[in-house]
């Protein structure tokens, strides 16, 4: 006669998959037009506030760049 081993847990039923929310419409890529069009002025600024217009654009770009992971 063979001995049966312990019982171990036994698994349960999956887990449910959230569902997808709504669909987004992403926004329209911008042209290298538009994207100059934000340091167009730039040489016209005080060196002063160039800094917040960089800032301004890299909190854009990671905004843009995080809805990569999403698709």
């Amino acid at each position: 006669m063979t001995e049966q081993s312990p019982s171990g847990p036994v698994p349960g039923p999956p887990r449910p998959v959230p569902a997808p929310g709504p669909t987004e419409v992403p926004p329209e890529p911008e042209t290298g037009e538009a994207a100059e069009d934000r340091f167009a002025d730039l040489d016209e600024r005080p060196v002063a506030e160039h800094v917040a217009v960089f800032e301004a654009e890299h909190s854009r770009l990671q905004r843009e760049l995080g809805t990569i992971d999403q698709l």
